[in-house]
């Protein structure tokens, strides 16, 4: 797909969030419902689903979230190609490219000359070069469009949560939205004040972040320069957190939300009726982690999972953002290049060929001809089905071509009239009798029903349950699902993880313990929640003596109400199993919402052959702990 630019959006009539003319035959087209998109968010939802790539020192250190210490000598990615990054994007099937310009370490991707903590003073290419031009002039040459990430934290900054630091952030903004080209998203990370290393100060520093950052002016700031940029999260920007990182979206999943500050239970379903046009976008990577970890290389999401996500996802009208982070080369692993080439030929296989094409149209009432049923059929999102203002529950009816086997169904809304479907039905007539395939709520931007079957219908229909206004229906498509290649599984290729397969459990706090050593992301440890006086623990004997760099944890990904994974730990090891000496204690970063593997550094490599993990509190309150996995680092 190429780039969707705000002149071919408008003139696709994608683009224009104005009431739409009169109908040939003068009949008043209905009036929009509640709240509608801008131009800028019509242009965001039609692009569906695209990549994040996370790239920065992070890489290099093994690290999820920087210290904002890191030398930028660290810096040196070996072969990097911002042309296979974005090819094996474009394969899988995503129409843009989010860059992380800046994490929260405050490493600049590109030559600025506010700060020195950027790649001018990296080894890559001497010093000369820019990872955000190559990545934008590479997604530009691929017809994708182009967006970027800045964090708002900056642990290596000295004036962070002071005012300076917020016009050296803007300054930031501006560079970045006037020396790239046309964005079509700048991403802001909710991240905000922490422990950090802050030019040396070396402590912690709480903001009231929208009061300091003033959001409503930097979010003003980025569409002075980018107007048909979507700004994400905070209240007043335009896209919204889907609440998780995991890549599932609620269901149903309301682009609309109340007009006061993010609240992360309604950011994952939104709010029926409420005020905003603020809808959803569902991030997760195609791994665990958000950056590049070499043991994770057996850990990649298979196609089948990918196309699980989509479903929960852009199914559920969100826009779905895969992170895919390249490696210490500066390219995307084989492994996941293979996957993004399996999803995407299948997806693209699947949604070639529209099999209600040829059907015919009726509907219990229409509002005329320029409204008539035969508008879902004609593959243009500008055009839709629409009946008198007073018919809120109509059916539509499609009378399909006979032996077309399908297990697809897409619904549409004509977005620029609002979300107008509260509830609806699918039915479909088969061997002369009629089942109800599915009731569900939301239609919006597209909802895809998933048959557990294909199913070869004589008729199918769409029925309004219940509506505040009269329908306006863009579309109903339907498809067959092509299952992807299977793409065989790689073993990880980081030497210095250590096996599990010899350890064994000595004690721990609850039964179910060999769940963290069996290596499946998909099975945990599961401990009512711990505290200072009862913690939660787990020894185990290593079958050996190695000398260990640190060690690793795997938080449960699964998504369960009343379960976290563990706020911070307590590492000891042994020789013995009888003498213990501390050689870890902290918090693990970001752990509650990113839910990637911890990877905790010994302050200097020691010997043991026993280990044990203490936790004393969840990283958000919750009734249980879980963990899936815990694993030690060997030292070089």
């Amino acid at each position: 797909m190429t780039d969707l630019s705000r002149r071919t959006l408008i003139a696709s009539g994608l683009a224009t969030a104005a009431v739409p003319a009169f109908g040939a035959a003068g009949i008043a087209p209905p009036r929009p419902w509640g709240a509608t998109p801008s131009v800028r968010q019509l242009a965001w939802h039609a692009r569906e689903q695209y990549a994040f790539v996370h790239f920065s020192i992070n890489t290099f250190t093994d690290r999820e979230w920087g210290y904002g210490d890191e030398s930028p000598s660290l810096f040196d990615p070996t072969d990097f190609s911002a042309d296979q990054i974005v090819a094996a994007a474009k394969a899988g099937g995503m129409r843009g490219i989010i860059l992380t310009a800046k994490h929260h370490d405050g490493f600049c991707l590109w030559p600025t000359r506010l700060t020195e903590h950027c790649i001018r003073n990296s080894p890559y290419r001497n010093g000369k070069g820019d990872i955000v031009r190559e990545m934008e002039r590479a997604t530009r040459r691929a017809g994708l469009s182009f967006g970027l990430y800045l964090s708002p934290w900056d642990r290596n900054h000295a004036e962070y949560g002071r005012p300076a630091y917020v016009e050296y952030f803007r300054k930031q903004i501006v560079e970045l939205c006037t020396g790239y080209g046309e964005l079509f998203e700048f991403w802001f990370d909710g991240a905000n004040g922490g422990d950090g290393y802050y030019g040396g100060a070396r402590d912690t520093r709480k903001i009231d972040a929208p009061r300091y950052y003033d959001w409503p002016a930097t979010i003003a700031l980025v569409h002075r320069h980018q107007p048909m940029a979507c700004t994400f999260d905070p209240l007043g920007a335009d896209v919204r957190w889907v609440g998780n990182e995991d890549g599932v979206a609620g269901d149903p999943c309301w682009p609309t939300m109340p007009n006061h500050p993010y609240v992360q239970s309604e950011g994952n379903s939104g709010v029926r009726g409420a005020p905003l046009w603020w809808p959803a976008e569902t991030d997760v990577s195609i791994r665990p982690g958000w950056f590049y970890h070499a043991d994770e290389d057996a850990k990649v999401k298979t196609p089948d999972r990918l196309l699980t996500l989509y479903d929960e996802s852009v199914g559920r009208g969100t826009n779905l953002n895969l992170n895919l982070p390249p490696d210490r080369r500066g390219r995307l692993a084989d492994i996941d290049v293979a996957v993004l080439r399996a999803f995407g030929a299948a997806q693209a296989a699947t949604y070639a060929t529209d099999l209600a094409q040829g059907a015919t149209a009726t509907a219990t009432a229409e509002r005329g001809p320029a409204f008539a049923a035969g508008r879902v059929l004609d593959g243009r999102r500008d055009t839709y089905w629409s009946t008198p203002d007073a018919d809120r529950t109509p059916t539509l009816t499609l009378d399909l071509p006979p032996g077309r086997a399908f297990d697809l169904i897409r619904l549409r809304e004509h977005l620029p009239l609002g979300a107008r479907v509260t509830r609806f039905a699918v039915e479909a007539e088969v061997d002369g009798q009629w089942h109800r395939l599915g009731e569900h709520q939301s239609i919006g931007a597209q909802r895809i029903i998933r048959l557990p079957a294909p199913i070869s219908a004589r008729r199918l229909r769409l029925v309004i349950l219940e509506a505040p206004a009269c329908p306006a229906i863009s579309e109903v498509a339907l498809f067959r699902q092509i299952a992807p290649a299977t793409v065989a599984p790689v073993r990880s290729s980081d030497p210095n993880l250590l096996s599990t397969r010899q350890w064994r459990i000595v004690a721990a706090s609850a039964p179910g313990a060999e769940a963290v050593l069996d290596d499946d992301a998909a099975t945990r440890w599961t401990v009512p929640a711990p505290n200072l006086a009862a913690p939660a623990s787990i020894t185990v004997d290593m079958g050996a003596t190695h000398r260990l760099a640190g060690f690793s944890l795997t938080p449960s990904r699964t998504v369960a109400k009343g379960v976290a994974p563990p706020a911070g730990y307590l590492c000891e090891t042994s020789l013995d199993g009888q003498t213990w000496d501390v050689a870890a204690t902290g918090e693990f970063a970001n752990i509650a919402y990113a839910l990637a593997t911890q990877r905790i550094a010994f302050d200097a490599p020691l010997r043991a052959r026993f280990l044990r993990l203490s936790f004393s509190a969840t990283a958000v309150p919750a009734q249980k702990l879980a963990i899936a996995g815990i694993s030690a680092i060997a030292a070089p």
